[in-house]
């Protein structure tokens, strides 16, 4: 089974799905714990049925689906295609609405020059545990804090901001999400790779990017 790229996702044309972060994503509007939960079982008799099983999160107002396949190196391949059809035709069959501009992913990003200096510190930090430490990321396997990218920067000695917000969402969304930013008062950084993402900065400076999965595969070609 082979990861999909992100073009390959979008022309599956999964209404309900966006591809998030690297991974596929749903949130449908539920509007009641009893829906939800009705919901859900049946998304599970449908995951144990594929042998293939998504993340849920339920609240009282909707569900927020995640699929990807662990054992293609986390990437979103044609199992989670096929789930994801299966899940849109259960809500559907249920009355439920999804919500397309809803999936997003908060990441925390730290510039630095040294990361396996700081790593551990800010593993042990947000995790409790300084091993937590994946390469570029700092990762919390109980899923309570946000995935922490280190990413990799000149030495330098004059101050300047470490740490942004990378806010992905999808492909559709964030130009919208763009927008708003600007309109609230927000000023445009660089856009230079984008889709890929754009940097935004408030009216003081600091900084955030707008992220897509839209072409992550040639920007991983341009960095070698």
């Amino acid at each position: 089974m082979s990861a999909l790229t992100v073009q390959q996702i979008l022309d599956a044309d999964l209404a309900d799905w966006r591809p998030v972060a690297g991974t596929l994503r749903a949130r449908f509007l539920t509007k009641g714990f009893t829906t939800g939960v009705d919901l859900v079982t049946a998304v599970g008799e449908a995951a144990e049925a594929a042998n293939h099983h998504p993340d849920v999160t339920l609240t009282w107002p909707f569900v927020d689906l995640t699929l990807v396949t662990h054992d293609e190196g986390n990437r979103v391949t044609a199992l989670d295609v096929d789930l994801a059809r299966q899940i849109s035709a259960l809500a559907a069959e249920r009355g439920v609405p999804a919500d397309p501009a809803a999936p997003t992913v908060l990441e925390l990003a730290l510039d630095t020059a040294d990361k396996a200096a700081v790593g551990p510190f800010w593993a042990a930090v947000l995790t409790g545990d300084a091993s937590n430490v994946d390469d570029d990321d700092i990762t919390d396997p109980g899923g309570r804090v946000p995935l922490l990218w280190l990413q990799g920067t000149d030495a330098h000695e004059e101050p300047r901001q470490r740490f942004h917000l990378d806010v992905w969402v999808g492909p559709d969304q964030a130009q919208p999400r763009i927008e708003a930013a600007l309109a609230a008062g927000g000023t445009l950084v660089d856009d230079s790779l984008a889709p890929s993402f754009v940097v935004l900065a408030d009216a003081e400076g600091n900084k955030a990017c707008i992220c897509t999965s839209l072409d992550r595969e040639q920007q991983r070609l341009i960095d070698g």
